[in-house]
């Protein structure tokens, strides 16, 4: 895959602002396009989009397919007449404990309208919807159902008949749970009309999406309740290992993240096919995918269950050749960006290059020394890369340079002078790592949101290992003026990453 020369944008559609108290798939997302467009940008990435849970990640998602519901545009349901007014709740950053409260009973109240005044094409398009998504929707909506009905607790302490899907209790439930199962089916044609409506307004613009798609998938999660068997799960449907990643830059004992593994056994004696259809739903969604921990398909780190860090795990080895030569004779060139950050190997290196897939620079990462391999002259000769000033797993730009050492920012210093950049205190360090990214050699250069506006550490992210507290920055309204796209587009245009280039 050959990525044009162009730039982008790390924004979450949670992140944008509005009267709502959670950015949505509505104006404000449109806006936003608008803007980038004004910009000469030619991205927009996202985080995953996968309804979320407990801890609010969009990397422990219940559904490795479905959308958020979160993310559905009131004014839609306004103007489709299935409410006649919605409370106005917004906040300067997301609350999910108010969204749980405020979201779901205003989509009941909209779907008990539509169930009765739905027009027959409106009907038709639903009854289309889930006859094409079939594949994973049914097991979904059962499965959000079901968590209902047990108060959210996590599947396998559901009674034994419905934790190991014997086909008289799931028979039983979708009659007793029928209108829940067709809620909730609703919910995920809503969020997926609206967010292709959003793709084509994007299209329309210049303006391609990348997706982002973790690894791993959550225990409690309608994937893993559906099909056992492709995880290594004990006799009680609990994980014997775990994912997570060694000590490293982001946290000294590991990162304990508790996905449980795939039995990678079984997942070959049946060709793969749960990940050909993800993938192959994913590319519905976006033009571009980033697969969140690459280096997992080469080796990943085991975790026994129950460990309190990930400190004492163990590499073992994955299929990636076997999967991604599979994913090429059933898919072709799949568009992907391979995350590889973290404990990198030449094995790893190697089965991204097999495959020709852009790896990931962070210039955060960049300034301990001459042979670091995030400093732009060591990027590969033909510019396969994406290039990030930070990710939403680091702190912003600002931050990161108020409390870097001393040994780094000196090396900082030298460097952006040494390349006619201007650095002259830490207010500098977003544009000067910006700059810096957009005169690389990468064909592809991305930046969050946090870092083209300047913002301090208020409005990270998230803190890597942390379970509570991320996710919830939101823009503020103005913010995104017209004078700092035509900043964008200038500095786009010298460094030839305008789209029509």
């Amino acid at each position: 895959m050959r990525l044009p020369r162009s730039y982008g944008i790390l924004l979450h559609p949670t992140s944008f602002p509005g009267r709502y108290p959670i950015g949505n798939l509505g104006r404000r997302a449109r806006d936003f396009l608008d803007w980038l467009n004004k910009a000469g940008a030619s991205w927009w990435q996202v985080l995953p989009l996968g309804p979320t849970g407990y801890g609010d990640s969009p990397y422990q998602s219940f559904s490795a397919f479905a959308g958020n519901p979160y993310l559905i545009d009131p004014d839609y349901l306004l103007a489709q007449g299935w409410l006649t007014e919605v409370e106005s709740a917004a906040g300067e950053r997301v609350d999910y404990g108010q969204v749980y409260r405020w979201a779901w009973p205003l989509l009941r109240k909209a779907y008990r309208v539509f169930r009765g005044d739905a027009t027959e094409r409106e009907r038709a398009a639903l009854a289309d919807f889930k006859k094409r998504e079939e594949g994973w929707l049914a097991d979904y909506a059962l499965f959000m159902a079901l968590k209902e009905e047990h108060g959210g607790a996590p599947w396998w302490s559901w009674p034994q008949g419905l934790r190991r899907r014997e086909e008289s209790a799931l028979s039983l439930a979708r009659g007793r749970l029928a209108d829940s199962v067709g809620f909730h089916s609703w919910t995920q044609w809503l969020f997926f009309t609206q967010w292709r409506s959003l793709l084509a307004y994007a299209h329309a613009r210049g303006i391609a999406v990348i997706g982002d798609m973790p690894i791993f998938v959550a225990h409690d999660s309608a994937d893993v309740w559906a099909n056992p068997r492709l995880f290594k799960l004990d006799k009680d449907l609990r994980p014997q290992v775990v994912a997570g990643v060694p000590p490293d830059y982001f946290s000294p004992t590991g990162q304990l993240w508790g996905n449980p593994l795939y039995d990678w056994q079984a997942m070959r004696q049946e060709g793969f096919a749960w990940w050909l259809q993800r993938i192959r739903h994913a590319l519905q969604l976006a033009d571009l995918i980033r697969i969140d921990h690459f280096r997992g398909f080469e080796a990943y780190w085991a975790i026994p269950a129950g460990a309190e860090t990930a400190e004492n795990g163990r590499w073992e080895k994955a299929p990636g050749e076997e999967l991604f030569s599979r994913v090429a004779k059933e898919l072709g060139d799949v568009p992907i960006i391979a995350e590889d950050l973290g404990v990198i190997t030449p094995q790893v290196e190697a089965l991204r290059d097999r495959f020709g897939l852009p790896g990931m620079k962070v210039l955060q990462f960049a300034f301990s020394g001459a042979d670091n391999p995030f400093l732009p002259e060591n990027y590969p000769a033909d510019g396969n890369c994406v290039v990030y000033s930070g990710t939403h797993d680091n702190d912003t730009t600002l931050s990161w340079c108020q409390t870097a050492p001393a040994s780094e920012l000196d090396f900082m210093r030298r460097y952006l002078a040494a390349h006619k950049i201007a650095f002259s205190s830490c207010a500098d360090a977003p544009w000067a790592l910006l700059e810096l990214a957009m005169s690389s050699r990468c064909r592809l250069a991305l930046f969050p949101l946090q870092d083209v506006l300047g913002l301090g550490t208020e409005a990270r992210m998230n803190y890597p290992s942390r379970p509570q507290g991320n996710w919830s920055w939101r823009y503020q309204d103005g913010q995104l003026s017209l004078d700092l796209a035509e900043k964008l587009l200038e500095l786009a245009a010298k460094e030839r990453r305008l789209r029509r280039e």
